[in-house]
């Protein structure tokens, strides 16, 4: 949970000013001699964004957000600002008992949840975690929804449930035109996967045929939401003030609460509905075209789906280990690091982690866990490669974090200025691998000088 102001006259004073240029910390620069940090700076400024081009970025973001509410603007825009049918956020009285799916990577959860007093005060939850191989990802529909049916009827056998008809929060975290609270067509699919059958298909519709294929038991009614969204509603029974979700993990994503009388594509003019704004596809109309590295667009050249979610792909986990990976061949290529060798390990695209990045940027054992991780990817290393890897993935998960404040001042601020206000004071909902696992998770959060500096510099 992070607590952010959207205020139009002053914001958090920045006194670190190399900070707010775009250079790095000081933070992994020991141990590099200097005219090799010269050289290895050559690679890594293209990741340093400035706070002007930052407020460059926030501006396109806000010209795409409202392109995509159009009524007319809607099917060309980037941005598709989806409208989800949530029209509250928790307000404190609800209860009862629950089932949840939640499928937005390589693993899905099944939950049991009981709200069991009033207030939230006691909310008990049991859980189970399952798999999915990369072959399911990769085949049809029918296996995968079938897949997902066999291990919630497993969960249910184990909670002893299967006599009952709960009902089911279904979070899918993936691009969906939501047309009900129970009907949801999924656009195209992301994040490695690429069953057939699926996309512009009902989502909910194949999820209860792959249950009613089995018949040895049923759900209640089925409420469709986005990661985005059930961040934001989690967030919200402890933090009534939360408007705002947003995922950082193996994709990118946020949702927000807008005035339904922005949104041109749902009747009405009074309150508000959550937005699920899929901006991990901002820059797929080439907006962001300047700021892309050659790193960048081998990255998108060779994933499984080129040419979209450009902004997802510079921010997260599927693709920030892979962005680290090529600029270490580069680098070791022109000599720079490990004696001027590679390893096959190296060589081979996904073998630099993510998580690798998280484990060495750990304040204690970062340079440690360095230098395990290159000795295990058979590099021939010396310390001073340890000090320059470790800035590289500095750098890669800096720039990260400073795009997803970007994009965060651009929603806050439209909050804002759609409610007439001078000041706003939110709270934003995070989760994502990323955010969780990262050891400097409150990175993002410590990018609020950027956040608010770009609020600052705003167009009404």
């Amino acid at each position: 949970m992070s607590n952010m102001e959207a205020n139009s006259n002053n914001s958090i004073q920045i006194s670190k000013k190399r900070k707010m240029s775009g250079d790095t910390s000081t933070l992994h620069l020991d141990g590099i001699p200097l005219d090799t940090l010269s050289e290895v700076e050559k690679y890594l400024e293209p990741f340093r964004l400035s706070l002007e081009k930052l407020k460059e970025v926030s501006v396109r973001l806000k010209k795409d957000l409202i392109r995509g509410l159009g009524k007319h603007s809607h099917h060309r825009a980037a941005v598709k600002m989806l409208p989800t049918f949530v029209r509250a956020t928790p307000d404190g009285t609800e209860k009862g008992d629950y089932l949840a799916l939640d499928l937005g990577g390589t693993n899905f959860r099944v939950l049991y949840v009981r709200v069991v007093e009033e207030q939230q005060k006691v909310v008990k939850m049991d859980s189970k975690i399952c798999s999915i191989p990369q072959e399911m990802m990769l085949g049809t529909g029918e296996q995968l929804f079938d897949h997902i049916a066999q291990c919630l009827g497993e969960f249910l056998e184990s909670q002893d449930l299967k006599g009952q008809t709960l009902p089911l929060g279904f979070t899918f975290s993936f691009p969906c035109e939501q047309k009900e609270i129970d009907k949801s067509i999924l656009i195209r699919w992301t994040k490695g996967f690429s069953c057939s059958g699926v996309e512009g298909q009902d989502v909910v519709k194949l999820l209860k045929e792959a249950i009613h294929r089995r018949g040895d038991y049923d759900i209640g009614s089925v409420a469709m939401v986005n990661d985005t969204v059930g961040t934001m509603m989690s967030c919200g029974y402890r933090d009534q003030s939360c408007e705002i979700g947003m995922i950082i993990g193996t994709g990118t994503n946020a949702c927000y609460m807008e005035e339904i009388k922005n949104v041109k594509r749902v009747e009405g003019e009074d309150g508000r509905m959550c937005i699920n704004t899929e901006w991990g596809g901002f820059g797929d109309d080439g907006s962001l075209k300047d700021i892309l590295t050659e790193f960048d667009e081998v990255v998108d050249q060779t994933s499984i789906n080129p040419g979209v979610h450009t902004f997802e792909k510079m921010i997260s986990g599927m693709y920030l280990g892979e962005i680290v990976r090529l600029l270490l061949v580069k680098m070791a290529e022109d000599k720079l690091l490990f004696k001027g060798e590679t390893s096959e390990a190296l060589l081979t695209p996904g073998q630099f982690e993510t998580k690798y990045i998280s484990e060495i940027e750990e304040p204690d054992s970062g340079l440690e866990n360095a230098q395990k991780i290159l000795t295990a990817l058979g590099l021939n290393w010396d310390p001073v490669d340890a000090c320059v890897v470790r800035l590289v993935c500095d750098t890669i998960s800096s720039r990260s974090a400073r795009l997803c404040a970007a994009a965060l001042a651009t929603i806050s601020n439209r909050i804002r200025v759609n409610r007439g206000l001078d000041h706003l004071k939110t709270t934003v909902g995070v989760d994502g691998t990323v955010y969780r696992k990262h050891p400097n998770s409150d990175k993002l959060s410590r990018k609020r000088s950027y956040v608010s500096a770009i609020q600052k510099h705003r167009e009404v």
